[in-house]
């Protein structure tokens, strides 16, 4: 009788301590998760000294988000001509639940030419660490197999007088001189046409431009043809090449008429767009109202997978 009582209180006493075990275990803590990650303008994984570099991620924290970093870091195996590396902190999510990690920044003037890993990093609040890694190639500019440039960028708007909008020249083949000129105040009214022209150079094989209208309400500027949202979005113009050969000047501007570009217009108050091959109604969310609007333009080079894109503001006026 005695020995199954030992042995009942050994069963208790086991099951005891195999508890307290279990309690003293470490929680397993939740962790930051990343979604939508680009690395690059339009996702392109490449970084060019002293440009612009643009990094994009959905964070949502698991508990609340601490800090979060980028760096680029040598890879072994690589070969670089001096030793580098680059780290950048931003504190101002500490404390939110998720974020859209949204950032561009310049690549410094020192960086070595090379392929590094990239990481995002996500410290939480709870003590967990994210990494997320990505390989890039940073190139000094002379150095791309490609250079796309916006050399020339001109909106007016043509009713009865002639209004210049906006005029970006970077030493086009019209004026040796570059300069920026933009009276953001003169406005272009219903009944109006836009002109918006656009030049690019330091291209070649096959590329796409786009250029938009699209109402400041949106809160949408697309950096990418892939991200434009056609249902805020009203295309002026979109114009393709293929098999180009290297060149400093190309353009979406049609050269039919001798001496006098035709260039891509939009009748403020259309009821369609100039997309292609089917222009789309205007209507719904990009429907003609009143107000700021961006005029912009995005040339993205498929052949070696480069971006570029500007914005400028405008004054629409349909009341009248």
């Amino acid at each position: 009788m005695k020995n199954k009582i030992y042995a009942l209180l050994l069963m208790v006493l086991s099951s005891i301590l195999m508890s307290s075990c279990e309690n003293d275990q470490e929680p397993i803590l939740p962790m930051p998760t990343l979604e939508n990650v680009e690395v690059g303008l339009n996702n392109n994984e490449i970084g060019i000294i002293g440009r612009d570099f643009h990094v994009n991620a959905d964070i949502i924290a698991g508990d609340k988000i601490d800090l979060v970093k980028v760096k680029m870091l040598p890879i072994e195996g690589e070969n670089y001509t001096s030793p580098w590396k680059f780290e950048l902190t931003w504190e101002q999510y500490k404390g939110a639940k998720n974020t859209n990690l949204h950032k561009h920044f310049t690549i410094p003037e020192d960086a070595v030419e090379g392929r590094y890993d990239f990481i995002i990093v996500i410290q939480d609040e709870n003590g967990t660490t994210l990494e997320e890694k990505r390989a890039i190639n940073i190139y000094a500019p002379e150095n791309l197999p490609v250079d796309p440039k916006l050399t020339e960028f001109t909106v007016s708007a043509r009713g009865e007088s002639f209004k210049v909008l906006y005029i970006l020249s970077k030493g086009g083949y019209r004026d040796p001189i570059s300069l920026e000129y933009g009276n953001f105040q003169v406005g272009i009214d219903k009944g109006e046409v836009l002109d918006a022209a656009a030049t690019v150079g330091g291209i070649k094989g096959e590329g796409k431009l786009y250029v938009l209208l699209i109402n400041k309400k949106h809160n949408h500027r697309p950096e990418s043809i892939d991200a434009i949202d056609f249902t805020k979005a009203m295309v002026v113009d979109v114009f393709e090449h293929k098999n180009l050969e290297q060149t400093e000047r190309w353009s979406h501007i049609n050269f039919e008429r001798e001496g006098f570009p035709i260039i891509s217009r939009l009748k403020i108050g259309a009821e369609k767009d100039n997309n292609s091959p089917i222009p789309a109604t205007i209507s719904g969310l990009k429907e003609w109202e009143s107000g700021d609007y961006y005029v912009g333009t995005i040339y993205h080079n498929s052949t070696y997978n480069m971006t570029i894109f500007h914005y400028v503001g405008v004054e629409v006026n349909m009341d009248l």
